[in-house]
């Protein structure tokens, strides 16, 4: 039995092409910027994003990482939503490493965050309170459906952020998804950012690392830390060699992602116990709640496994997280639809 993983789109494996490029990089030694394959990636990522340079680091918690220890001193704080990856699911990293204070308010369910709330959250300068640096957003927005957020909001908030000489930072792990979800150049959601990352390793289908993108002095920042959390790799040609298939190749058939969660979010929405609502599905991800009578999360995570589908449980309450990519296809998604009818008949 093939197994449908529907866990993560970090699961998916690079392409032939990819293996192949990887096996044959020209490389060097990317501590001391001579690897040529890291530095045509490297190029490569910050003209797509419209930004005078890059830095390839593994993982995209460190390219946000690396990007707040960069904003911020310690004693800092950065503004970030409360359903935030940087603020769940990357080890509280800006306060344990860095001395940065998070102020947390909330997301609004599209992933946005209410800019007059943003604004008024901006501390004053006064004795008592951290200093204001930062605002942290999420493009496209994970824990809120996989939404993406729009060109006019970033245009909105870079006028906040310039009011109070404030900086914007955009986790943009999944931003061209957003940008294909949209029919915008993916440039036109990141010119209002000082700085975003954005992952080579989902959709994309590379198999390791991301970008941080920013202005020249910003990126020479960005290197340092990166040095001392130790993500300084050598020969990381074999790997951005994949990262440059990833952006020249595989950006706009990320639309079929798009199209087969359409088609898994219509499935999901007619069966017995599933709370969701398809047209809140905007890109790959799809979140649903199951309110089933008789069924509880752990008996229909073991029901799928048991044919072969894996899913995520987000929480334990019967919240669950399906997100699509380049190795599912339309009828495997059709085939996970009828496994789904018969479990929750």
């Amino acid at each position: 039995m093939n197994t449908i993983d529907l866990r993560s789109d970090t699961l998916t494996h690079p392409t032939q092409a990819m293996r192949k490029a990887m096996a044959e990089a020209e490389v060097g030694d990317d501590v001391f910027s001579e690897d040529p394959t890291v530095n045509r990636l490297e190029k490569i990522a910050a003209e797509q994003v419209g930004k005078e340079a890059a830095i390839f680091v593994p993982s995209g918690t460190m390219g946000n990482l690396i990007s707040m220890l960069s904003h911020c001193a310690r004693g800092d704080e950065i503004i970030l939503g409360d359903q935030s990856h940087i603020f769940l699911n990357e080890v509280g990293g800006l306060a344990a490493l860095g001395g940065i204070h998070p102020h947390i308010i909330p997301n609004e369910p599209n992933g946005i965050l209410d800019l007059e709330t943003v604004e008024k959250t901006i501390r004053s300068n006064n004795l008592h309170y951290p200093p204001t640096r930062l605002i942290a957003l999420e493009n496209t927005h994970n824990y809120c459906m996989g939404s993406p957020i729009t060109p006019e909001y970033m245009r909105l908030a870079g006028e906040v952020a310039r009011r109070h000489n404030l900086k914007i930072h955009v986790d943009g792990a999944r931003i061209f998804n957003a940008a294909v979800a949209l029919g915008v150049d993916v440039k036109d959601l990141t010119k209002d950012a000082d700085s975003v990352m954005f992952c080579l390793s989902k959709g994309l289908s590379a198999p390791v690392g991301s970008l941080t993108c920013g202005e020249k002095v910003f990126i020479q920042k960005t290197r340092k830390w990166r040095k001392m959390l130790g993500g300084g790799m050598r020969q990381s040609g074999h790997l951005a060699a994949a990262g440059i298939i990833a952006l020249n190749g595989l950006v706009d058939r990320l639309k079929e992602d798009h199209a087969n969660a359409q088609i898994l979010a219509q499935g999901l929405s007619r069966l017995k116990g599933v709370v969701l609502d398809p047209q809140l599905i905007k890109t790959n991800i799809i979140f649903f709640n199951l309110k089933h009578p008789t069924l509880t999360s752990e008996t229909f995570l073991n029901n799928l496994d048991a044919e072969g589908i894996k899913i995520l449980l987000i929480r334990p309450a019967g919240t669950f997280r399906a997100v699509l990519h380049r190795e599912i296809s339309e009828s495997q998604i059709k085939r996970v639809i009828r496994v789904l009818e018969g479990l929750v008949k």
